[in-house]
């Protein structure tokens, strides 16, 4: 009897465009059949987002962002495609530090049909037939190596403290970005003791972050908490931009 009233509060499948010729919702071609448990989805994510928890996507679904159905119970049931449009946003958060709201409005305009479906995103890469997911930590010689420089380059950011080392000897994926960067920089003549000031503003930058999302970190609630990670990403994009707009603008002049 459960199951009967559960599937007539499920929404159908709907097609590529509805009777009144509105497009279908985002994603396309994909089953809308809601079969899975919010477990379910938590396992399905967490390979490619291992810090997803409950109560982000309970913050998701309250920001509008998924709509999971509702059984008779009220427990919450997802398709296929809502997993595919919680991939876009965690994707958008993690990869460009989108606002939600900016990524609200992308998904309104992927579900009008106005603007094109994001490209496929490439498979995760393997090494020796195991998987490398975001989230694991590379050892010293990995991460040169992944970065196309030698040992002894990753050492001298260590010590001069452009990188630091977590307490198991090892790096987390952001350290790649950081080398890669400094690599080319060296090319300039620019080395790891000139480094240490963006080292030092990135700090205060976080700071500053830290005042912003403190007061929802305090709070109890799995929703606070969800709401300070998401507020932290976007503040920390702002101040990004900014850092960046000031230096644009500082070597302006130097440009003909």
């Amino acid at each position: 009897m459960t199951n009967a009233r559960a599937q007539r509060v499920q929404a159908p499948t709907a097609d590529v465009t509805t009777r009144d010729g509105e497009h279908e919702p985002w994603p396309r071609g994909i089953s809308r059949r809601a079969s899975m448990r919010i477990s379910d989805v938590l396992a399905s994510l967490q390979i490619e987002f291992p810090a997803v928890t409950t109560s982000k996507l309970r913050f998701l679904e309250e920001q509008g962002l998924v709509e999971p159905v509702r059984t008779a119970a009220g427990y919450r049931q997802y398709s296929p495609a809502d997993i595919e449009r919680l991939r876009f946003v965690l994707r958008q958060q993690r990869d460009r530090y989108m606002p939600l709201k900016v990524i609200g409005d992308r998904l309104a305009a992927l579900d009008a049909g106005e603007e094109d479906e994001p490209a496929p995103r490439a498979r995760l890469a393997t090494r020796d037939g195991v998987r490398e997911v975001a989230g694991t930590r590379w050892t010293i010689d990995v991460l040169a190596r992944e970065s196309g420089v030698e040992v002894g380059f990753v050492e001298e950011l260590v010590t001069a403290g452009v990188l630091r080392v977590h307490r198991s000897g090892s790096f987390d994926l952001w350290a790649r970005e950081i080398v890669v960067a400094a690599a080319a920089l060296a090319e300039h003549g620019i080395d790891a003791r000139h480094l240490r000031q963006f080292r030092t503003s990135a700090d205060r930058q976080a700071d500053l972050v830290e005042q912003v999302v403190t007061p929802w970190r305090g709070q109890r609630s799995a929703s606070s908490r969800a709401r300070a990670s998401t507020l932290a990403a976007e503040v920390g994009e702002l101040c990004t931009q900014m850092h960046t707009a000031l230096v644009r603008a500082a070597v302006a002049d130097l440009t003909p």
